[in-house]
């Protein structure tokens, strides 16, 4: 008994559920802003309102009223005074009229924001820990698929390894969008949000909506295939452009191999090393990952709550269930059927990794981790996790996926569209694009959904419907992403007859 010590991925459920707590407890109020006012050239002022009946902007040079908010009004008056010009703040004067009928007038305002309280505060400990994550992922990538490709030799088995891994992706991405088309025409969850809540919901996220949509959004496949080849790979590193990355590894890898061994072997041994030092650097940050979970969920819970969840709760739980359902009950057939893998040893294998994507919301951040535990714990060797897995961070978002095809048909339901087969059909097409053109990180799923809904004349306008949830839905579909990747990467070892025995406790 005195030997107890917590593993890892207990640490992390625990610092998750923690956190959860903690930051509802934190919660930032709805009724509370902090506004700040300049003094001087050099100096500003900041006091906080709460519970106002009514806040006036009025105009101070004319006098002029204009506008108007009233108590439950905060999550407009943030964007109103956001989009002010400088110009405009500067002369608009503010008037707070609080429920006690006391009266507060505040010039020359700077910000308006929310109260930050302390579960909001303690962000930027989670943020280290993913750019930790993130800083380790290219050199990881470089080193090992390089060496990965060297040992594999021969170009045309890089070139069958390839075409099955895009192969497998494929599979994955095409049945997660079937089945969250399934869920989502069965449950219908855009005929049972009340009109009321919908009005309320358009109005309150609006404001996002409008910078979305003017962002430029198309797939175009063959500028993607094209922009894959870096004309200068240094940059490619710098920008973390991961598609250019893997080529130019492999492509130093493959010609490594046509060199003398006398003068390849010295480069491959010290790419050799910097890959195991990675790994060394991976380990090294986990120690420090239920710090990292705990900060980042505890912020997500402290500004977002948990009241947007029970609003949308049929799209939550349809999206959820189909998440869940391609999760375990999906890939688990997969890496059972051409992984020969028990579904059970698989999924206790890749905890840490299913508990650091939910909790970062990147596949960028969980690769390094997804690496290391598909080594270690299923037993995949480097040769094809440093293949597969950066691949598959890039191109391959099954729950990405799944989320635009549900989000698209939910907002066409509540717009009381409907989408025939042919439509639907679409849908699979344009969110398999969308998939293999998402970046691996946080939040950029939404952008790539007004493709989607595009595709099939859905109002783009829609996706302020499901704005207020899409964060905690990016923590959950981002979990089947990088699962994914472990599936694809096991049954690559297991076709390629260099699967180990895999030890799920290892790490």
């Amino acid at each position: 008994m005195a030997n107890f010590k917590l593993k890892l991925h207990h640490k992390i459920l625990l610092a998750l559920i923690l956190g959860a707590i903690f930051g509802a407890i934190f919660n930032v109020s709805k009724y509370k802003l902090e506004i700040t006012t300049r003094v001087d050239k050099t100096e500003t002022k900041s006091e906080v309102v709460e519970r106002w009946q009514k806040i006036e902007f009025v105009d101070g040079e004319t006098k002029a009223l204009k506008a108007t908010f009233g108590a439950d009004d905060q999550l407009k008056i943030l964007p109103y005074f956001s989009k002010l010009s400088a110009a405009d703040k500067s002369k608009t004067i503010v008037n707070v009229t609080l429920e006690s009928g006391e009266q507060k007038s505040f010039a020359n305002v700077k910000l308006i924001d929310k109260v930050k309280t302390i579960a909001v505060i303690i962000k930027p400990v989670g943020t280290i820990f993913i750019r930790l994550l993130m800083f380790v992922a290219i050199p990881l990538v470089l080193a090992s698929l390089l060496v990965g490709a060297a040992s594999l030799g021969d170009i045309r088995k890089v070139g069958r390894i390839g075409a099955k891994t895009l192969g497998f992706y494929l599979i994955t991405i095409v049945s997660a969008i079937s089945l969250g088309l399934l869920f989502v025409n069965t449950i219908q969850p855009g005929t049972r949000l009340a009109s009321e809540a919908r009005e309320k919901l358009m109005v309150s996220f609006q404001h996002n909506v409008q910078e979305k949509i003017q962002q430029e959004t198309s797939v175009d496949l063959i500028d993607m295939l094209v922009k894959i080849v870096p004309t200068n790979p240094i940059d490619a590193l710098a920008k973390g452009d991961m598609l250019a990355v893997i080529f130019f590894a492999l492509m130093l890898g493959v010609a490594l191999t046509l060199v003398p061994k006398n003068k390849s072997a010295p480069v491959i041994h010290f790419f050799d090393g910097l890959s195991e030092t990675m790994i060394r650097m991976v380990e090294m940050i986990l120690v420090i990952a239920p710090f990292g979970v705990f900060a980042l969920i505890s912020s997500v819970v402290g500004e977002f709550g948990f009241e947007i969840l029970t609003t949308l709760g049929w799209y939550v739980v349809t999206l959820v269930l189909g998440l869940f359902v391609h999760q375990f009950v999906t890939l688990g057939i997969l890496v059972r059927v051409f992984g020969g893998m028990n579904p059970v040893t698989f999924f206790k294998g890749i905890r840490d990794v299913m508990l650091i994507a939910f909790s970062s919301s990147s596949s960028a951040a969980t690769l390094p981790v997804n690496m290391e535990c598909c080594e270690k714990n299923l037993g995949v060797p480097k040769e094809i996790t440093s293949f597969v897995l950066p691949l598959g961070a890039t191109v391959n978002m099954d729950g990405t996926s799944m989320y635009q095809a549900v989000a698209t048909v939910f907002i066409a339901q509540v717009y009381g569209i409907e989408l025939n087969l042919a439509q639907q059909l679409t849908i699979i097409f344009m969110a398999v694009l969308a998939s293999i053109g998402t970046a691996p990180v946080p939040g950029v799923g939404l952008v790539m959904l007004i493709i989607v809904l595009r595709s099939v004349n859905v109002p783009e306008e829609g996706i302020a419907l499901i704005l207020g949830v899409d964060r905690f839905l990016d923590m959950c579909r981002t979990v089947p992403n990088v699962s994914g990747d472990a599936v694809v990467s096991v049954i690559m070892a297991k076709q390629e007859g260099v699967l180990r025995k895999a030890t799920p406790d290892a790490v």
